[in-house]
């Protein structure tokens, strides 16, 4: 069957916002990890943190996020003053997609940047080398399969959430509904067989993305297998 207009719009509004976030969770899964690595002594604080959207209920997530950045609160107020609103737009949908997927790519880098030697930071230390240089010179090259692994991962959770969409985007028809939102209310308004095609598309994405992982991770353990042989 052929997919309604406001079914294409929303799978280009998903395919928009899947371009748009992905730079931030690489930017943010570098950043983040190396604090939580390398950068920060006492940095439970902000594991914490990253860790929320992975424990919390999305829909509760997206209500507070929802009451932070209303036009009623000061916060929302004066980002609005400066152009800038996350409620029921696309910016919204972007934020929703980054918090739910940024965890993910953080801690999938974490844990590869836990298993190399700590010599191998220490002697590049004491060859003159930064901190910043080291990690991103020696560390990010040999973590950069888990890092990939992490951003798709990443990438496939942000597709698929559904909650913080649905709060800060508002679900609106034809403007803020996402593909994710888009199953959902085929299924409410018993589109059954629309649903069927949009879960299918959503489906086959992931399960594309799934396999590029799995085909870095294999790359990792093979990588760690030569470490250790040596």
């Amino acid at each position: 069957m052929g997919l309604s207009p406001d079914a294409w719009h929303a799978i280009g509004l998903s395919a928009k916002i899947a371009v748009l976030v992905l730079p931030a969770y690489v930017l943010g899964a570098v950043a983040i990890a190396y604090a939580l690595q390398f950068g920060l002594k006492r940095a439970a604080w902000l594991d914490a943190l990253v860790t929320v959207p992975l424990v919390f209920p999305p829909v509760v997530i997206g209500f507070a996020l929802l009451w932070l950045l209303g036009r009623g609160s000061p916060l929302g107020q004066a980002l609005k003053a400066v152009g800038v609103n996350f409620i029921f737009t696309l910016p919204g949908l972007w934020l929703a997609a980054f918090l739910a997927g940024l965890p993910l790519a953080v801690k999938t880098l974490q844990t590869a940047l836990q298993t190399h030697p700590r010599v191998w930071h220490d002697i590049a230390l004491t060859l003159g080398r930064s901190p910043h240089n080291v990690y991103l010179t020696l560390h990010l090259p040999i973590a950069l399969p888990a890092l990939l692994g992490g951003l798709l991962l990443a990438l496939t959770r942000g597709m698929g959430e559904v909650g913080m969409s649905l709060m800060l985007g508002g679900n609106i028809l034809g403007r803020t509904e996402t593909l994710s939102l888009a199953i959902f209310n085929t299924v409410t308004n018993g589109d059954t067989a629309q649903a069927a095609v949009l879960s299918a598309l959503l489906g086959a994405f992931s399960l594309l993305l799934f396999a590029a992982v799995r085909v870095l991770q294999n790359r990792e353990l093979s990588k760690h297998d030569v470490f250790h042989a040596s």
